[in-house]
């Protein structure tokens, strides 16, 4: 049985209590890295077709290092997100349309597919330990940590880049673009 104290105050989905007691529970602590590619790729989803921008550009833009935030955009590349041209009006671009890139292949691209939380099954452990045969199921701990991990996973899925831009303001766009290349 969950703790009362960590169900919602009036009752909702099965989804929603998930996301409920996910936010209570756990809270997943993302490198830095992350929020850096994933406005990266927003700035670039924002750009003209075809257009690209340096890792110098991106970096300057948000006041990054150059140097780290060049690794983290190649994990992009990798990953098939972003293309990447060499020479001096090279840079990065989108690699699809952003219809097709979606927040979780972004932070999987640059911090894995595994989950935060592993269960090393402490229940069998100490002076509380349980009986092997009382433990032979998943720990209801792991299993309700699973199903938090899976609805964040699922929520990023559900997120491309094109929604991301959907709700910006009109003017964001152009404005990206003057700042960060110097066109509009």
């Amino acid at each position: 049985m969950i703790s009362p104290l960590l169900l919602p105050p009036r009752p909702v989905s099965r989804t929603k209590q998930i996301h409920y007691i996910y936010d209570r529970l756990w809270v997943v602590k993302l490198p830095a890295s992350t929020e850096w590619v994933l406005h990266c790729a927003t700035t670039l989803a924002q750009l003209d077709p075809g257009a690209s921008a340096s890792t110098v550009q991106l970096a300057e833009y948000y006041d990054l290092p150059s140097a780290y935030l060049a690794k983290q955009l190649k994990a992009l590349v990798r990953a098939g997100l972003l293309a990447a041209t060499t020479g001096p009006r090279g840079g990065f671009r989108l690699a699809r349309p952003a219809s097709e890139i979606t927040l979780l292949q972004i932070v999987e691209a640059v911090d894995g597919t595994s989950s935060p939380y592993e269960c090393r099954e402490i229940r069998q452990q100490g002076r509380g330990a349980l009986p092997p045969e009382e433990c032979r199921r998943t720990c209801i701990l792991a299993a309700k940590m699973a199903e938090a991990h899976d609805a964040w996973r699922g929520s990023l899925a559900g997120v491309t880049l094109a929604g991301i831009l959907a709700t910006l303001p009109p003017s964001a766009p152009a404005r990206t673009r003057l700042r960060l290349t110097g066109t509009a």
